[in-house]
């Protein structure tokens, strides 16, 4: 066998003596585990070992009858008796001469002690400590005096308040105040304060219809209080359309900040606009946007 390795393998003489030895040393360990296991003395149980088991669990069984049995002669059961009664009044003896243990009788004691009643005989049935045969063989008996009427209470009659109409009032939407816009019928707090609040932005109303653009007021509502508002003549704020800021441009709420850019920007290349005529030369301003600002804007 060297010598195949060797013409095969080039294994010299020691290499092959070295390599036997390998083979030899793995052979070994592999074998050293089952040697161990058959001399291994086998430990065998203790033959008493299930009896002492078995002690233990028949002294614990007796164990836990006794204390069973000193609990029970602890509480000797009442005598079963059927009587009448009234499960509104009965006290726990009474529950438990019925036939109910001391944990289900206090169970009743407490809802009557927290103001739970019996009104008839079938009641009796809600309660979980009352099995359905315990009900049955109860029921005949239980006697619950009628309630009496309590008539001492005297109630007055329902009497019907009418509450005073909001009568109709003419407002003028440029000079009115809070309170007087809540006068108008359809008009609360809320879309009063809305509508000065959208009056200051504008700088004054010249027409109805511009409240269809406060927040909230749609047609129906404008509709019931168009006839409840008029429009003073008196004159509205304007912007100097040469000389405003964009700042003061943005209060307008019919331009958007590219439009406001656009008039600022053709201002700076143009010069200042003499007319309305000189706004139609803004490419972004069209005739709906500068029917809108006019009333607003001076030159």
């Amino acid at each position: 066998m060297r010598i195949w390795f060797n013409k095969n393998f080039g294994v010299s003489k020691g290499e092959f003596n070295g390599l036997l030895f390998l083979v030899f040393i793995i052979m070994v360990i592999k074998a050293i585990p089952i040697i161990y296991s058959n001399y291994q003395p086998v430990s065998n149980d203790d033959p008493n070992l299930l009896a002492q088991i078995q002690k233990i669990t028949i002294t614990d069984q007796a164990y836990a009858n006794t204390i069973r049995d000193r609990i029970e002669n602890s509480n000797p059961k009442k005598p079963v008796k059927l009587f009448k009664f009234n499960p509104n009044t009965l006290d726990i003896d009474g529950w438990q001469t019925l036939g109910l243990s001391a944990r289900q009788a206090q169970s009743i004691i407490n809802y009557t002690a927290k103001g739970g009643k019996f009104y008839k005989p079938e009641d009796l049935q809600k309660m979980y400590t009352i099995s359905p045969e315990m009900y049955k063989k109860i029921l005949p008996y239980t006697d619950i005096p009628d309630q009496p009427i309590n008539t001492s209470k005297k109630y007055a009659p329902f009497e019907k308040k009418e509450y005073a109409k909001k009568t109709l009032v003419i407002v003028d939407i440029n000079k009115a105040d809070s309170t007087q816009l809540d006068e108008i019928k359809g008009i609360g707090g809320t879309f009063a304060l809305r509508i000065i609040k959208y009056r200051e932005r504008l700088g004054g109303f010249y027409k109805k219809e511009q409240l269809l653009e406060v927040y909230g007021l749609d047609s129906t509502k404008y509709a019931e209080i168009k006839d409840q508002i008029e429009i003073s003549n008196s004159p509205l704020q304007t912007i100097n359309v040469n000389t405003a800021t964009f700042n003061d441009l943005k209060r307008n709420p019919y331009l958007s900040y590219k439009q406001i850019n656009a008039i600022i920007q053709y201002r700076k290349q143009h010069g200042n606009y003499s007319d309305i005529s000189d706004l139609k030369k803004v490419i972004l301003l069209n005739e709906q946007i500068i029917d809108k600002i006019t009333p607003y804007i001076s030159f």
